[in-house]
């Protein structure tokens, strides 16, 4: 895994026989069927997992709530899904007033203001520019989101601009997409669960989902943020094929000029 490397400013693919911007990736479009089946498999998904598999769910929740910062007040979670992490945060009246859970899909911001009425939900797309002053948050919280955005990029930057350049903490969970362990835990979890539900390919879903590899997880990061902490599940070893998840911690880094990197409208 190349942790460490530090990406273009604009990579480039060779596709279809033309040079084309790797960033932000192109995906094909979606028929209204198959993105209802998407949305409805996603929230699904977010029932079933922490139900099904909860030792992994567990873990994934565990690890930003067991690594945040000792003092902090306001939190920043994207990609919130239905409040899952919420489960696993001791928060005060104060902190819990300034957690803002940021998520995409309608059906389940509406689910997430409902279940979670003492925080704020937005319903929004993180790899914009979000509604709040820069250096707004002490805490910025991705578990399972990174994976799944085609401008990754611009999320990267957004949560720099976010994040408390002095004390401020970005934390992830991603998973170990195309190890051999992934793989073949994809093949009798998810991929089952929905072939049974729509008897439809898997693959027309996932391969929309998952773009994003660790490596190029890591490496967009690597630019804007250092490295603090990092572990692996389940095995406790920084090998990717024999492991599900990653999850780390980072520090924002002092850009020389922070305008010149974050546009006003992305």
């Amino acid at each position: 895994m190349r942790a460490g490397a530090k990406s273009a400013c604009v990579p480039l693919d060779f596709w279809n026989g033309c040079l084309m911007p790797k960033w932000p990736k192109q995906l094909p479009p979606l028929s209204p069927e198959d993105q209802r089946v998407n949305d409805d498999f996603m929230e699904h998904w977010h029932d079933v997992f922490p139900n099904r598999y909860g030792l992994a769910d567990r873990w994934s929740h565990s690890y930003p709530s067991k690594n945040r910062p000792a003092q902090f007040l306001r939190t920043l979670e994207i990609g919130a899904g239905l409040g899952e992490h919420l489960k696993y945060e001791t928060l005060t009246p104060e902190q819990e007033q300034n957690y803002v859970a940021v998520e995409y899909r309608a059906n389940m911001a509406e689910r997430l203001r409902k279940a979670c009425p003492k925080i704020q939900v937005y319903l929004g797309d993180c790899q914009t520019r979000l509604d709040f002053p820069d250096g707004h948050f002490d805490r910025v919280l991705a578990i399972h989101v990174l994976e799944h955005l085609p401008n990754l990029p611009a999320a990267i930057r957004e949560m720099h601009r976010l994040c408390n350049k002095s004390t401020g903490l970005f934390s992830i969970v991603i998973p170990c997409e195309g190890s051999l362990a992934y793989s073949l835990a994809r093949e009798i979890s998810a991929k089952r669960i929905f072939q049974k539900r729509y008897h439809r390919p898997y693959h027309i879903f996932i391969s929309r989902e998952h773009i994003n590899l660790p490596w190029e997880v890591l490496g967009e990061i690597a630019p804007f943020f250092q490295r603090v902490h990092c572990a692996y599940f389940p095995i406790p070893l920084r090998f990717e094929f024999c492991n599900l998840f990653i999850g780390a911690n980072f520090k924002p880094k002092a850009l020389p000029d922070q305008s010149t990197i974050i546009p006003k409208s992305l």
